[in-house]
């Protein structure tokens, strides 16, 4: 295989070249935008009819109408039942452990009252209907399913909406299972931007929906990014991310394998070691060579690690903390001997992983903290999908007389300073005396 690019912080010009290793065209191609925008006019005018056509033609499955689209709930409880004792085993203690990690996430009302009687407050509420979009082509992913309907339900969203292409109608026991046990409220078999269009206008079978979640393809980001405004989003997720922060600790192996996990995801999903030992590095790069016949998708990892991935040797490991602010990755390792020392000094980062055994599968599945997380270095400003995603915050606001009439003239003023003379006149009026 390949070796991974190979950056040296003390070298001049190490700021250009790390700029460069993680530099990437996020910018949608015009054709998937004049496909997308097509597709979702479509889809608005004719509803159903669409959808139905869409599915033949992209799915290679026939439904004979809109209703065919729809799954009924008992396929869930039967793919429940059909996948095996220690899958649904696996998934169940997946949902929980995520359950109770978010069951923490709860944002809560609050009141204070002032002693003229005066109420100001906050009054949290969770989004009336969510529409989860979950991939079906070359993949099933019943761990999405788990991380972004669970944390809807805890956030108390009554109704959950569930998309999911079904290649040659085939719909993934997995999924379906992962679904039901969520509790997603209805589930339909359409994918694509034809489907991020029918959650976001709704048809006569699919229910227009308040926010769109969950990952997908290029035509699915371009969809979500089309209907933003109308409907809330979670993100437009770039590729996936990796970064290991390790010293000679650590064990080659497992941190190559890290490395291989996000790699293996898509040919340029971003996998990059940082470790002040010269040594331990030439090490972990042995440890991928030696692995890397192994792996099942070995084409898409060794293109990942070629391209797009880096082996970055620091001074020490407060310079690797300062690197790792800078890229602000999706998925941080702190394989080193106290992680705990380092922690403060991570800023931006979408999850922490922390000490030898905290490997990113585990929090892919079911450490419990949501694997829905921000990529492209937009941890600097964004955080991980989370119960807070799903509630929404109203602004209370009660006024005794007194109050109306001491901020009454505090009102009044700065209005005829903008020139909004009804402005002025609505908190004058609380003021002067009933006629």
């Amino acid at each position: 295989m390949r070796e991974p690019r190979r950056l040296d912080s003390r070298d001049p010009g190490f700021g250009a070249a790390l700029e460069a290793l993680l530099a990437f065209e996020g910018a949608q191609d015009e054709g998937v935008d004049r496909a997308v925008a097509a597709i979702l006019e479509d889809v608005q005018r004719r509803g159903d009819e669409a959808l139905v056509e869409y599915t033949r033609r992209f799915d290679r499955w026939a439904p004979r109408d809109a209703a065919d689209l729809e799954v009924a709930p008992a396929a869930c409880r039967e793919a429940l039942a059909r996948i095996g004792a220690a899958d649904r085993g696996a998934l169940e203690t997946a949902a929980a452990r995520i359950r109770a990690y978010h069951e923490h996430q709860h944002l809560r009302g609050w009141r204070v009252e002032e002693p003229d009687g005066t109420m100001l407050g906050q009054q949290v509420t969770p989004l009336d209907r969510v529409g989860l979009y979950v991939p079906g082509g070359k993949a099933a992913y019943p761990s999405s399913v788990l991380m972004n309907a669970v944390a809807a339900k805890v956030a108390g969203v009554p109704e959950l909406v569930m998309v999911v292409p079904t290649p040659d109608g085939h719909a993934n026991d997995h999924v379906l299972a992962a679904a039901g046990l969520a509790g997603v409220d209805r589930v339909f078999r359409v994918g694509g931007a034809q489907a991020i269009g029918a959650l976001a206008f709704g048809t006569g079978r699919v229910p227009a929906v308040d926010k769109i979640v969950g990952p997908g393809n290029a035509y699915v980001a371009a969809a979500k990014r089309r209907v933003f405004g109308r409907v809330g989003i979670d993100m437009v997720a770039g590729p996936s991310e990796i970064l290991v922060v390790a010293d000679a600790t650590a064990r080659p192996g497992w941190v190559a394998m890290d490395l291989f996990s996000q790699a293996e995801h898509d040919e340029i999903a971003q996998p990059i070691l940082v470790t002040p030992d010269a040594a331990f590095a030439d090490r972990v790069v042995a440890a991928m060579r030696a692995a890397i016949g192994a792996m099942p998708r070995r084409a898409i990892i060794e293109s990942s690690v070629a391209n797009r991935g880096a082996v970055i040797l620091v001074r020490d490991l407060e310079e690797a903390c300062e690197i790792a602010n800078r890229i602000a990755p999706e998925h941080l390792e702190l394989a080193v001997a106290d992680p705990d020392a380092l922690l403060p000094r991570i800023r931006h980062a979408g999850a922490i992983f922390m000490g030898h055994y905290a490997s990113e599968s585990l929090g892919d599945y079911c450490a419990g903290p949501n694997h829905v997380l921000p990529t492209s270095r937009t941890a600097r400003f964004s955080s991980p999908l989370g119960v807070y995603d799903f509630q929404k915050r109203s602004s209370l606001i009660r006024v005794a007389r007194p109050a109306a009439l001491r901020l009454g003239e505090t009102a009044r003023t700065l209005a005829r300073a903008e020139g909004l003379e009804a402005h002025a006149r609505s908190a004058e009026l609380r003021g002067e005396e009933e006629r």
